[in-house]
């Protein structure tokens, strides 16, 4: 039986990846940190929390990573810790660095020095592209990250890569572009919107305030993604692989969905920040646009082109927008 650790375990991905794991007979850990104030929500959720070990683990610390890595010998380590919200990463992006950057690197080390078989996959992000050189977005493209995150998630990418050319480390990069699912945590525009509707739908909320409308993003669906981590691991050499629909859509188009699956349509008055929108058969304002949700250095187009993956790890995105929506609209997590 293969042994896997998870970082981040109590995330949406982590939880689903976990859950795959399990379902191809590995024995799954999970670090979990000690002060944490995640909770191990999605995991029972999922009915798979009695079936995990989870371990104290705390990513800042090299130590803690080292005699972990060193006492469990893993087969596979799946890096999917990380401050992950983009605007926080403004607001503290000494933190965002230590834990989303040099966490990589500490992980990566212990591997190196006590563990050298052990697989690693890192998780990096669509958000490395930032401000893209060119659209859509691939292996070969050049990073301009616009965010402290995006900054992180580089310095992140390239010791990954780092690690596997100068010390033969098992060590693939999964660049992942927006993925979303009802485990989504509720600070996340989608889960925001989704909640948001609901909520109106009910009577229990008046309106939602967004940020930019108009930013365009390539929306996946969380366990595929996940399916997309296990396959690198499972390839015959590690590398770096663009995950993503190829689709692209912005997040008035998102809003759009989500009231329309409740039977709402929205129709746009007004432009910039004053901008609204408002039900088409009642008149009444159900979105708003508030300055305080844009970004200090906002990414304009995100767009994957996954070709690598399809061709050499037989993955394909089988969810696109609609049917993401549906999900997240009908599924109470």
């Amino acid at each position: 039986m293969k042994k896997a650790f998870i970082t981040g375990i109590t995330g949406q991905d982590g939880s689903y990846l976990a859950k795959l794991l399990l379902e191809k007979e590995y024995d799954v850990c999970g670090g979990v940190r000690r002060s944490s104030v995640d909770t191990l929500t999605r995991l029972k959720y999922l009915k798979i929390v009695n079936k995990i070990k989870l371990l104290p683990f705390e990513i800042l610390d090299y130590g803690d990573i080292f005699d972990i890595i060193k006492k469990y010998q893993f087969d596979e380590v799946y890096n999917l810790a990380s401050q992950s919200f983009v605007k926080v990463s403004f607001d503290q992006p000494i933190y965002t660095t230590e834990v989303t950057g040099l966490g990589t690197l500490r992980i990566l080390e212990a591997i190196r020095a006590v563990s050298p078989h052990t697989k690693f996959y890192q998780a990096s992000s669509s958000e490395m592209f930032g401000a893209a050189v060119e659209t859509p977005q691939k292996e070969t493209t050049i990073f301009n990250p616009q965010s402290p995150y995006g900054i992180a998630k580089t310095f992140a990418h390239h010791a990954s890569e780092l690690y596997r050319r100068a010390y033969d480390i098992f060590a693939c990069c999964g660049i992942l572009f927006n993925h979303e699912s009802p485990l989504r945590g509720n600070e996340f525009v989608t889960k925001k919107i989704v909640n948001a509707v609901k909520a109106i739908n009910e009577g229990k909320q008046d309106h939602l305030e967004v940020g930019n409308l108009n930013a365009k993003r390539d929306w996946g669906f969380s366990p595929e993604y996940c399916e997309a981590m296990y396959l690198m691991m499972q390839h015959k050499k590690p590398d770096s692989f663009v995950i993503a629909t190829g689709e692209t859509h912005t997040i008035r188009e998102f809003i759009e969905l989500a009231f329309k699956f409740v039977d709402i349509n929205i129709v746009w008055e007004g432009s910039g920040i004053n901008e609204i929108g408002i039900d088409k058969n009642t008149n009444r304002t159900l979105i708003k646009i508030n300055p305080i949700f844009f970004r200090p250095a906002e990414v304009n187009i995100l767009r994957g082109d996954a070709s690598k993956a399809k061709r050499e790890l037989n993955w394909q995105p089988k969810v696109k927008i609609e049917k993401l929506v549906e999900i997240m609209m009908t599924e109470d997590f």
